[in-house]
């Protein structure tokens, strides 16, 4: 028989004191920590608060005598969510303070002139929407080509009257002049300059809704929108393709596009029935493989030659029922021969920008997955609108784990990306470079 001892009441007494103060001491210290970690946050708090304020004073002073606001010390300092929107809204009024300022007296003379090349337009104004909303824009470009000055001005002005017939529903109609009679005149790489100001000019300037922009154009306008929506597709609703070629421009960058081809049957001068038939095959091909992009609708009008009698006026409803995606889940970026920094929510050095790059990446949640062609270098640029910046962030590659962690939210970035395209849907907060293997 085994007898148990029963502890004197003091072992009692000393365990409980034991135990009283060992929990005492771990409430203080977990007291410490969350008072430390709360501090902590506060103080971030305060000094982003205090970003935010300075960047107000810096807005207030001339616009000469201001240091650049990359080199002012409150840009790099992180910011709260809250402080970064009120930080766009700062910026953005004086962004378009000073496009009112310095290009109202070129809208209202109808002509940007950049680098020695000048591009007139007109225009056709139909309903306004509603002023909240903001107005729809067609770009509409003209045919021609490589032919005398007098030609391509009939032309141009033939595309001014067209839009009395393609009547959109709402908004503005926009007519420009090529600004040279070469050939290409539509995707020369200066198109991509001129057009990018002129869709900045018309949001600050004639209440433009920026995810409201659409391109259209016939038989050399035409060549230009099949160019142009695949180097243009993240500042555009849609586009529509009228009686052009391609010639070496590829589809593959229209995945958050959609894209109206539109060619009379009988148009053989150039294969251009052929080839819009292949392009639809394509577009249908990559549908298939990727059901959430590349909307699209070709159409061959029967016994049409290069004019269709107005038929291809289906565009024009067919483009308004879409708002551009400014933020997609997927991108898929290729270069053409005339290459850009930027691309939606992508961004690479531009020396290292190279025609025939391609690069594809997904969002999902806190997590983003990149693949590539011959490219070294992306820059993932991020908002509060794609994922939580509060919390931890992960970029992969394939099998390889790029960056995991916390970004930061800064005024430099927020600057240089609303200054890069005058747009606040596309303004980022934060962005991580990341070497792809």
């Amino acid at each position: 028989m085994i007898f148990l001892r029963k502890p004197p009441v003091g072992h009692y007494i000393w365990r409980m004191q034991y135990t009283g103060r060992y929990l005492l001491a771990l409430s203080i210290l977990l007291l410490g920590f969350s008072e430390l970690k709360g501090s902590e946050g506060l103080a971030e708090k305060s000094s982003s608060a205090k970003a935010v304020e300075e960047l107000r004073t810096w807005l207030k002073g001339r616009a000469a005598d201001r240091v650049p606001v990359t080199d002012a010390p409150f840009a790099t300092v992180p910011l709260t969510r809250a402080d970064a929107e009120t930080a766009v809204g700062a910026l953005w009024e004086d962004r378009a303070a000073f496009i009112r300022a310095t290009r109202a007296d070129e809208v209202k003379a109808k002509v940007i002139e950049l680098d020695g090349l000048k591009m007139k337009w007109d225009t056709l104004s139909f309903t306004n929407g509603p002023a909240t909303n903001g107005r729809s824009l067609f770009i509409s470009m003209h045919g021609g080509g490589g032919a005398p000055p007098a030609v391509n001005e009939s032309q141009w002005k033939n595309q001014v009257r067209l839009g009395k017939g393609y009547k959109p529903t709402e908004g503005i109609y926009l007519a420009p002049r090529a600004p040279t009679d070469a050939w290409n005149l539509w995707h020369q790489a200066h198109i991509d300059t001129f057009f990018d100001r002129l869709i900045e000019d018309y949001v600050v300037l004639e209440n433009v809704n920026p995810n409201r922009v659409y391109i259209l154009g016939y038989s050399a306008g035409g060549d230009g929108v099949y160019q142009l929506g695949p180097r243009l597709a993240d500042r555009l609703a849609a586009a529509s393709m009228m009686a052009g070629h391609p010639n070496d421009a590829s589809p593959l960058g229209l995945r958050n596009l959609p894209f109206a081809i539109q060619v009379g049957g009988n148009d053989a001068a150039y294969n251009r029935n052929k080839v819009a038939e292949q392009w639809g095959q394509k577009l249908d091909d990559l549908q298939k493989a990727d059901p959430g992009g590349y909307v699209h609708f070709t159409e061959l009008h029967a016994g049409k030659p290069h004019w269709m009698d107005m038929q291809d006026r289906k565009a024009i409803p067919w483009m308004e029922k879409f708002t551009r995606i400014p933020l997609p889940e997927k991108v898929v970026w290729r270069q053409s021969g005339r290459t850009h920094p930027r691309f939606y929510w992508l961004a690479m050095p531009k020396e290292e920008a190279k025609g025939g790059q391609l690069i594809m990446a997904e969002r999902a949640g806190q997590s983003v997955s990149l693949s590539s062609t011959n490219v070294h270098t992306i820059t993932v640029l991020l908002n509060d609108a794609m994922m939580d910046l509060d919390k931890p962030v992960q970029i992969r590659a394939g099998e390889s784990k790029l960056f995991s962690g916390r970004v930061q939210r800064t005024i430099t970035t927020l600057s240089r990306t609303l200054n890069e395209r005058s747009d606040t849907n596309s303004t980022f907060s934060a962005e991580v470079a990341v070497k792809l293997p």
